[in-house]
């Protein structure tokens, strides 16, 4: 090899060792610099996380009821002529809630008044001559047999009257059907019928509820049916009002769902009177479990992504997403993404800067 050959060789390994030593110098500067840029962050609270027993809840969701509810039907066949209430309508115990048509109901009633009256015209005639006869017999002036028979015809017209008055009775009763009326006082809340339409016997034509306490009927799976006791004290959620109110498990009725393999159970209120209809959310402690359990307001939402601010040995700041359960007086639920003893920031959130370091704890 010449020593011009040499030389560009030394020339272009020098070059080499150059820009080698350029990129390792400015590797370190970079990270020089990413350390020193790094924010620090004072006036937070670091807590770790711990785990605590607290209520297991089962939720179930289900309606209010009205614990008077009547179903008001027609005890005769017709046709409507009139409705007299609304939806919504507060009613008195009776008041004309239906009018059915009536012309059938009134002949047979004009009908049985007037052979009511030609009954009594034959009941009195009938007492008449008894009375005649009566004073006749006691004067010997016609015989016992005669009395007898006179006697009989008195008791055959007053029998006739009664038949024929109870006949009329009952034709005045039908005519009444004809006017449908509030059997208790309440309010409408549903009308299931309009004029023109055909009544038949049983047919539920309106629903009262009355103005009583209500509960929520709820489905609850069969497996926690030991765990629910009458008695038990519950927390309710009404929508839309969405405010809890104070339960009471009133109510266990023992048959199991085949198909849905679930029972029903009646939750009362104890102050609160929400209509009825409306959606109801109930909360049942079942016993105690152990869970992790966090300040409400150490968990932070960014967007659709739920997380907290995680603490590691180093200092090092950084936003862990977790998946929160059920919310409490005592905090938020961690599901996953955390274990017990990891360190979070529980208050100064707003002074967080993710990717930070906590003042006072260094990075090794």
């Amino acid at each position: 090899m010449t020593k011009r050959n040499r030389t560009g060789l030394n020339i272009v390994f020098l070059i080499t060792l150059f820009i080698l030593f350029a990129f390792v110098t400015v590797g370190c500067k970079s990270k020089k610099e990413e350390s020193v840029k790094r924010p620090e962050i004072s006036g937070v609270k670091v807590e770790p996380v711990a785990v605590s027993k607290v209520d297991d809840i089962y939720e179930v969701t289900g309606t209010v009821r009205s614990n008077q509810t009547s179903l008001v039907a027609s005890r005769v066949m017709g046709v409507i002529n009139a409705v007299h209430v609304r939806e919504g309508d507060f009613v008195k115990q009776g008041q004309l809630l239906v009018t059915v048509d009536d012309r059938d109901a009134v002949q047979r009633f004009r009908a049985a008044e007037m052979a009511v009256e030609a009954a009594k015209q034959s009941q009195t005639l009938a007492e008449k001559t008894w009375q005649r006869y009566k004073k006749l017999h006691e004067g010997d002036v016609v015989s016992r047999q005669e009395m007898d028979r006179v006697e009989t015809q008195k008791k055959v017209a007053d029998a006739e009257y009664n038949r024929v008055k109870a006949m009329a009775d009952e034709a005045a009763t039908y005519l009444s059907f004809t006017k449908v009326t509030a059997p208790v006082a309440g309010r409408i809340t549903e009308k299931r019928i309009d004029a023109g339409s055909m009544a038949t016997p049983g047919m539920p034509l309106l629903v009262i509820e009355g103005g009583g306490s209500s509960y929520i009927e709820v489905s609850m799976d069969a497996g926690i049916g030991n765990s629910v006791k009458t008695g038990m004290a519950v927390e309710a959620t009404i929508e839309p009002e969405n405010r809890p109110v104070a339960g009471i498990v009133r109510e266990i009725f023992p048959a199991i769902d085949p198909a849905s393999r679930t029972f029903t159970t009646k939750i009362g209120f104890k102050d609160a009177r929400p209509r009825s209809g409306l959606f109801a959310r109930v909360q049942i402690p079942i016993g105690k479990k152990e869970v992790m359990i966090v300040p409400a307001q150490a968990v932070v939402r960014k967007g659709q992504l739920t997380g907290v601010y995680a603490v590691d040995d180093q200092g090092l700041v950084t936003y862990r997403l977790v998946r929160t359960g059920k919310s409490s007086a005592a905090g938020m639920e961690i599901l996953s993404g955390m274990n017990a003893n990891d360190r979070i920031i529980t208050a100064g959130i707003e002074k967080v800067v993710d990717g930070g370091v906590i003042s006072g704890e260094k990075i090794k």
